[in-house]
């Protein structure tokens, strides 16, 4: 048995969605040749687990939403993502934009921050210059083609030649009721500019079975540097297919990583970054919580094919309840890629008999005059650090709590992205207790 991925639309209901939406004719037929290759093409095959029955079908595709109009509009759950004194914000329900704000100076420097129905239209060639082009296609698997066809949220930036952002831009996507969500995210970062993204996934209301296919694209140019925060708070009911790439072509271009994995339900993550640009710098942190009976797959790549790139790769997950993860970190230096280097640690901790964890770091070199090296670990929680506190007082759930705190701190404390610590450190608290 397999998963049902039969769309309950045609070929005729892609074209008529994208003429809704005012779309160019390039992202019409897109979506229709994408649609077209859904039956023919294989489920993506995550190495140690099998999503075969995993359902990626979305119950509802209309989205049932009105814009709030105004940041008081929002929802508490929003507002309590966002803080006080919003300077740029893009905030997004069921694919429908529900607020935006945009700092005027960066308007004036040229950046664009702005959802990507509008930006298909507003800025249709220079979209379609990047849109699922190196670092991701449509043609790759499955849930790509299915991306491409039934796209329906996300957010589109570009940073033009030596301007720097000095203000995050943050993006709230929020899930409702069964809506399939396929959210896509296009940053360019022009050459000597600079960015930080900050992105976060919820869902609102009582949670029901409901699917989000979300791909973001990041290309970095000449000397430009990229910062990626993302925190996913997806409610048990959601399956999962998220798809992060960065392409960086750019000498010295940089790019980091904050990811935040926090969703509930079952969850498949690739994390993939292509240094291509002598002196390119990619950077991935990860934390991940599991418990319920979720099964979750996250993989990271790093693959270098420019001169002298680095490569940094740092996961730590904590399992609890009944819940599986397999963490995978892949370094991959390329013919050529003289004098790279690529590190990489994974550790997994287990707090239950029937949590199970895998780490898996895997060096692929094909480049003698490189460094390389990898670090992993599994296990549980040490009894004498647990007999420690207790015999202190504290009370067993509590030692176990502060336990899971010290395990994620070295990366908690190493993000790049202040406020992504802070989110994160509040969602840790909520699935210890």
């Amino acid at each position: 048995m397999t998963a049902e991925t039969k769309f309950p639309v045609t070929q005729n209901d892609v074209a008529s969605f994208s003429k809704d939406r005012q779309e160019p004719q390039w992202l019409t037929d897109l979506r229709v040749s994408s649609l077209e290759k859904v039956e023919s093409l294989e489920l993506p095959k995550p190495d140690k687990t099998n999503i075969a029955k995993w359902n990626f079908t979305p119950h509802q595709l209309e989205a049932k939403v009105e814009a709030a109009g105004n940041i008081e509009g929002l929802s508490d759950t929003v507002k309590g993502l966002i803080g006080e004194n919003v300077q740029t914000l893009l905030a997004q329900n069921n694919g429908v934009t529900t607020f935006q704000k945009v700092d005027a100076s960066l308007t004036e420097k040229g950046v664009i921050f702005t959802d990507i129905q509008t930006a298909v239209k507003e800025h249709s060639d220079l979209v379609q210059k990047y849109f699922m082009q190196d670092a991701v296609s449509a043609n790759e698997h499955k849930l790509t083609a299915l991306h491409a066809a039934l796209m329906n949220g996300g957010t589109f930036i570009y940073v033009p030649k030596n301007v720097e952002v000095d203000v995050p831009l943050q993006a709230v996507y929020t899930q409702e009721g069964n809506f399939g969500l396929f959210n896509h995210v296009l940053i360019v970062a022009e050459a000597n500019s600079s960015v930080t993204y900050i992105e976060n996934y919820v869902t609102e209301g009582t949670p029901v079975e409901a699917v989000a296919n979300i791909i973001a694209e990041v290309y970095v140019a000449d000397g430009a540097t990229v910062n990626f925060g993302a925190v996913d708070n997806l409610s048990t009911e959601v399956t999962t297919y998220v798809n992060r790439r960065a392409h960086v072509p750019g000498r010295d271009a940089k790019v980091y990583w904050a990811l935040g994995q926090m969703n509930d339900g079952n969850t498949v993550s690739e994390n993939t970054t292509y240094l291509v640009g002598e002196g390119s710098y990619g950077d991935t942190k990860t934390v991940a919580i599991g418990r319920g009976k979720q099964v979750q797959n996250f993989t990271t790549n790093i693959i270098h094919f420019g001169k002298n790139s680095d490569g940094q790769i740092l996961k730590h997950g904590v399992m609890r309840d009944e819940a599986t993860s397999i963490f995978n970190g892949v370094t991959k230096i390329e013919h050529g890629a003289t004098k790279s280097n690529g590190e990489q640690t994974e550790r997994v901790l287990m707090l239950s008999e029937k949590a199970r964890g895998d780490a898996n770091p895997i060096l692929l070199i094909d480049e003698d005059d490189v460094t390389a090296g990898h670090a992993a670990s599994v296990g549980k929680i040490d009894p004498l650090q647990m007999f420690y506190l207790m015999s202190r007082g504290i009370s067993r759930h509590e030692a176990e709590r502060l336990i899971i705190h010290g395990f994620l701190a070295p990366v908690v404390n190493e993000l790049p992205i202040e406020s992504v610590k802070e989110q994160l450190i509040e969602v840790i608290e909520r699935k210890v207790d």
